[in-house]
């Protein structure tokens, strides 16, 4: 093993997640910078930092907070999206618990960039123990003065803004953003028809930006180093670090976070200790469950960025990297998957709500052993007829890795057909 990384544990601050402890270290220095900035200038410094979205699609943030018009006779709206319901994505809870006042502070910045009085931090409906935990920091950010009535006190400004914690009730669609927008508006989680995007037409019909909790996370971060010194850090095309969330077959599993552009080989081999009980590596799916797997022998050059991840005909999307080893299921796997999305798709659109059962049908007929070669070719059809053709990116999300493994694996299948 590289002795690069004799020990994975970072000196610790403890109570971070508290407020004081926080403030004690650095906290609202960079919220209090910002407010006193003018609007422009805070989206300039985004765009400068090369930051793009942590959520999956990877936008850049300076872009779309510019997109927020200046003069609104409505309210605006910025909403901030905790639905981490991708299987084998873990990273924002750990921000919810261990560094909710960092995200306070970015929304305050946020807010402060896009004239935005009422912002919504919407979690996924089974984070209990989160919701708890980003509520307490709120409650205690209001009682010191940062949010609400007392920021004119406290930071010597007019500008106010609030923070409303929203549960979700544990729908898997409402991390898209729309359905999300839907979902706090008290209706069922429908994805909406874009054009109108949210920045025109977005909460209860007004402008409204919706980030990532570690986008939004990271706002600080860049007031404090400087733009270009942000810049500065990981791959030129998705600056910064970002939060990678390891699971499946690997020694050490949990979140890290690297610099873009860490080559795969050493987040899996070197820092979480390769497979465990000698066994070798089989597959990956490099971003949560929705991306195309790669197999052990493509991965000798691909770094964690979303260029070259996306050079390899996957994506980096939520940074979850599920370890697959040789003893592995790979048709288990897809029916799982294939359980999952057809449990979780809205029904609105008929590609996604019939495809997904149909999938799953056939899983399940293939691992009977009563399936015949030409099921294989069928259960393809499907997922590639699901691709591309509904409201939402769910249609792409469940179809992508039942391709791919069939493309990659498909002696698995045949197996099971032989």
């Amino acid at each position: 093993m590289n002795n690069k990384y004799p020990q994975i544990t970072l000196p610790k601050i403890e109570n971070y997640h508290k407020l004081d402890v926080y403030r004690q270290n650095g906290g609202y220095q960079q919220a209090q910078k910002a407010i006193q900035m003018q609007p422009d200038d805070i989206i300039n410094a985004v765009k400068i930092s090369g930051l793009k979205g942590r959520g999956g699609a990877g936008f850049p943030t300076g872009l779309k907070w510019s997109f927020m018009p200046k003069q609104s006779y409505k309210p605006k709206y910025l909403c901030v999206n905790g639905d981490e319901s991708e299987p084998g994505s873990f990273k924002d809870r750990q921000i919810l618990e261990f560094n909710p006042h960092q995200l306070i502070e970015g929304i305050i910045i946020a807010a402060k960039a896009m004239g935005i009085n009422t912002s919504y931090i919407y979690i996924r409906g089974e984070y209990h123990k989160w919701v708890k935990c980003m509520q307490t920091a709120v409650d205690e950010a209001y009682s010191s003065g940062l949010l609400g009535e007392g920021m004119k006190q406290t930071f010597n400004s007019d500008f106010r803004t609030d923070i409303v914690v929203h549960k979700g009730a544990g729908a898997y669609v409402c991390g898209e953003e729309t359905s999300q927008m839907n979902s706090i508006e008290g209706k069922r989680g429908y994805p909406r028809n874009k054009p109108p995007f949210p920045a025109e037409l977005g909460l209860w019909w007004s402008p409204t930006t919706i980030n990532n909790v570690e986008t939004i996370t990271t706002i600080p971060a860049i007031l404090k180093l400087g733009a270009e010194e942000f810049a500065k850090i990981g791959h030129p095309n998705q600056t910064g670090t970002l939060l990678f969330g390891v699971s499946g077959n690997i020694a050490r599993p949990g979140v890290y976070e690297l610099p873009t552009g860490t080559p795969m080989k050493e987040l899996l081999f070197d820092i979480c200790g390769g497979i465990p009980n000698g066994k070798k590596l089989k597959a990956i799916i490099p971003g949560g469950v929705s991306m195309v797997p790669l197999r052990a022998d493509e991965i000798d050059n691909i770094t964690l960025d979303a260029d070259s991840l996306r050079a390899a005909g996957s994506g980096i999307g939520t940074g979850g990297i599920i370890v697959i080893d040789e003893d592995a299921d790979i048709v288990k796997i897809c029916l799982r998957i294939a359980h999952f999305f057809h449990h979780e798709s809205c029904g609105q659109c008929t590609p996604c709500r019939e495809g997904n059962g149909w999938m799953e049908k056939l899983l399940k007929r293939i691992i009977s052993t009563n399936a015949k070669s030409k099921d294989i070719d069928l259960l393809y059809d499907i997922a590639n007829n699901i691709e591309g053709r509904t409201v939402c990116a769910l249609g792409d999300a469940c179809a992508w890795p039942i391709k791919g493994f069939i493309k990659k694996f498909r002696s698995d299948f045949e197996k099971y057909v032989n």
